[in-house]
């Protein structure tokens, strides 16, 4: 039973983006491994859009698998529940996230960025252009 248990968290661990929260390691990181950023902003607990996205495309095994090749994923979320709310850091090192890319305060919102900081491509709200083909043609433009 344990050995089972091991084997489904390390294939879900394989597929499975990791979201960071720091803007200079992730561009630190996509540097290093030449791979562009992807940047998210999130109301977690409040917009539906948002926990939509995250449900039908972030946390999809293509999305997992095509994100641990390509891309550098970083989540600034902007959660309303008290029982959810970040810490004073992150909560300041999102809303500067937020001037620099956000300044419309756009819910969901996904920006392509190199590892300059520079935006690439930019989606708002729910995409229906946001799929892997269209983070494939993105990349290949701009590595």
């Amino acid at each position: 039973m344990k050995f089972l248990f091991v084997t489904l968290f390390s294939v879900f661990a394989l597929f499975s983006p990791g979201w960071g929260l720091d803007m200079e390691q992730a561009k630190t990181e996509a540097k290093a491994e030449h791979k562009l950023i992807l940047l998210y902003f999130s109301g977690s607990d409040w917009c539906g859009p948002c926990i939509k996205l995250k449900k039908d495309i972030y946390e999809s095994e293509e999305f997992g698998a095509f994100a641990n090749e390509h891309l550098v994923l970083v989540k600034a979320d902007f959660p309303r529940q008290k029982k959810n709310q970040l810490d004073k850091k992150q909560t300041q090192h999102n809303e500067a996230l937020a001037e620099k890319y956000n300044n419309k305060g756009k819910f969901p919102f996904s920006v392509l960025i190199n590892a300059d900081g520079k935006v690439l491509k930019e989606w708002d709200g729910y995409p229906k252009d946001l799929s892997i083909a269209s983070l494939k043609e993105e990349i290949k433009a701009y590595l």
